[in-house]
C-alpha cells in the first residue's frame, strides 16, 4: 500500500500548519514530517491492531486531549490555543479531528514535541531526529525502533 507523498506532505501541510504555530523551521518540520512516516508510513489514520491511535502521527486520544487540559488552558499555552481553535472543524470532537484533519494534527504532534523539556535536535540528522521521536514521542514502551526509523526520518529530511 502506497502512502501520502512525503515531500507534499511537508510542504504543503506540515510546514504551514507550524509556521502557523510559530513553532517552525528545518528541523520541527522535518522532525513531525519523520513521525507521520515512522508512526503510520504516512498510511494508516487508524492504529493497526485495534488500538487507540489516531492520524498519520499515531497520536492517541489520551495524549491529545493532555495537551488540551494541561498545556494549551493554561497561559503558556494560549497563544497556540487560539491557532489550534482557528484550525478546526465544528462539527468534529477535537481528538476526531486527529484523522481526517491534516494541518491540526501536524500542529498537535508539534504541540507534543514543544512540552517536553529538551531541545530539539540541533541539526536535521535522521539518526538523531529518529532517536528523539523514539523519546520524546513514542515512549521507551512503544513499538518504534529508533535504528529502523532512521530512514523515514531521512526521507522526511530529503523532500
Amino acid at each position: 500500500m502506497s502512502g501520502i507523498d512525503a515531500g507534499q506532505l511537508k510542504h504543503l501541510v506540515v510546514a504551514p500548519a507550524l509556521a502557523a504555530l510559530g513553532l517552525d523551521g528545518e528541523v520541527a518540520v522535518n522532525l513531525v514530517t519523520g513521525t507521520a512516516l515512522a508512526e503510520s508510513r504516512g498510511t494508516y489514520v487508524r492504529q493497526i491492531g485495534g488500538g487507540p491511535a489516531l492520524g498519520l502521527w499515531q497520536m492517541e486520544p489520551a495524549t491529545h486531549d493532555d495537551c488540551w487540559v494541561n498545556f494549551l488552558c493554561y497561559p503558556v499555552g494560549k497563544r497556540f490555543e487560539r491557532i489550534l481553535q482557528g484550525m478546526l472543524s465544528q462539527d468534529l470532537p477535537r481528538s476526531a479531528q486527529l484523522v481526517s484533519n491534516l494541518r491540526y494534527a501536524s500542529a498537535m504532534a508539534r504541540i507534543r514535541y514543544y512540552r517536553v523539556s529538551a531541545p530539539l535536535p540541533s541539526t536535521s540528522d535522521p539518526a538523531a531526529l529518529s532517536r528523539f521521536h523514539k523519546q520524546y514521542y513514542n515512549t521507551a514502551a512503544g513499538a518504534a525502533d529508533p535504528l529502523s526509523n532512521i530512514s523515514y526520518f531521512r526521507q522526511a529530511v530529503m523532500v
